[in-house]
């Protein structure tokens, strides 16, 4: 008994050894991550031009972003469950900074969308295999931490919005996306050497028996549903202040390369703070109060800083770019945590693999961050962009009311 207790203690506390250094990995994956992702975000004004497009049309042709992340997610899904996650990520490594650097060489509209579409096949199936891994780090820890890695994708983005905004008098975009898509390539390669191997990351559901085929709508999975439409509230939010945050400020309140980008970098700064203490947060308010508190804080003050800071920018100049940006701070803030709150939530779904649950609220959420930002480039076209961000405005609210299917 005592023997068959040590070789137990030794097997736990080995499993904490890896689950810890598979979260250093995943922390590494997860800022990188968001380097690829968010790069072109400071660069969107140009790359817009370069193609010959305006805003609606540019909002259209980002629908081909939704569509490559409808399918990475679905595939991811299956393909988790059946091989694991490492060898997902090791392929959505090769597809990110691809899809990048074909948005940066880009000039004309087909370029342009054939690479939205391999970043968001790339991104959706990066982000399902990287978030089922965190959520089984977790579980072996011990302890939450699925929030810091969210703050590091966060990081990345912010790194790389600050990067591209400094950069953008002096580096093309197409040198600067190329660049970047090429040297995260190499840096995600170490990153993900440690993180858990198959035979580790409970990709087929452990001991627990669950279902890896689950049907499109039924009574067994609205709470899918509706933790997926709430995070897709976030996260149209999250893509109208990365998509049209610089457009917004340079072309509606007539700041130039390098200010315009204060927009995504103060809110990708108030995410990264939020995430960072987003772990403690989920402990102390749990899951559901975090996203109420933040879907009302992120869309009221995202609101006011807009409707507020637009029109002064005429008269006041330095206050306006004070204000919105205070605007975006609130999103940010109001965001950060919801994320990983309706990950865990959808991953504790009884009777369906953990990635397949989060593979569904996954597509949803992130279907959302890829088509709302088409949905406010139509709306800016037809009204303008000032009016059509009431759109993500009401979207992150909704997230905060949908809060309820949470159950703690």
């Amino acid at each position: 008994m005592v023997i068959v207790s040590y070789r137990y203690h030794l097997m736990s506390t080995d499993l904490v050894v890896k689950a810890k250094r598979a979260r250093n990995g995943l922390w590494a994956t997860f800022f990188f991550m968001g380097v690829v992702s968010m790069a072109w975000v400071a660069r969107i004004p140009e790359i817009r031009d370069a193609n010959g497009l305006n805003n609606g049309q540019l909002g259209l042709i980002l629908i081909s972003s939704t569509a490559g992340a409808i399918i990475g997610a679905q595939l991811a899904g299956r393909l988790i469950h059946t091989y694991g996650t490492k060898p997902v990520i090791r392929i959505a490594i090769v597809i990110m900074p691809i899809g990048l650097m074909l948005m940066g060489l880009s000039t004309s509209p087909i370029t342009l969308i054939f690479g939205l579409f391999i970043m968001g096949l790339g991104y959706s199936s990066m982000d399902i295999a990287s978030n089922t891994q965190a959520v089984i780090i977790e579980k072996l820890m011990g302890k939450r931490v699925m929030s810091s890695f969210h703050a590091l994708w966060s990081s990345g983005a912010f790194a790389t919005t600050v990067l591209g905004g400094s950069i953008a008098k002096f580096v093309s975009p197409r040198d600067n996306l190329v660049g970047v898509g090429i040297v995260c390539f190499f840096l995600f390669i170490p990153a993900i050497r440690t993180l858990l191997p198959p035979d580790l990351d409970e990709h087929s559901g452990g001991e627990e028996e669950t279902e890896a085929k689950i049907p499109f709508i039924s009574k067994s999975v609205l709470p899918l549903w509706g933790m997926g439409i709430g995070l897709l509230g976030g996260l149209i939010a999250e893509g109208a202040a990365s998509d049209w945050g610089a457009i917004l400020l340079r072309d509606d309140m007539g700041y130039g390369k390098g200010v315009n980008a204060t927009a995504f970098a103060v809110f990708s700064l108030a995410m990264i703070t939020a995430r960072f203490m987003g772990d403690k947060a989920l402990d102390y308010f749990g899951p559901r109060k975090t996203v109420l508190y933040g879907g009302y804080l992120g869309g009221i003050g995202l609101g006011a800083g807009i409707a507020i800071g637009v029109p002064l920018s005429n008269s006041h100049p330095a206050i306006a770019l004070i204000v919105v940006s205070i605007g975006f701070a609130c999103a940010g803030l109001g965001i950060g945590p919801m994320f990983p709150a309706y990950i865990l939530a959808a991953s504790e779904v009884p009777g369906i693999a953990s990635s397949v649950a989060i593979a569904r609220v996954g597509v949803i959420g992130i279907a959302g961050y890829f088509i709302g930002p088409s949905i406010t480039g139509a709306l800016a076209q037809w009204l303008t962009l000032p009016v059509a961000m009431a759109y993500p405005v009401l979207m992150l609210l909704l997230a905060g009311y949908q809060s309820h299917i949470i159950k703690k």
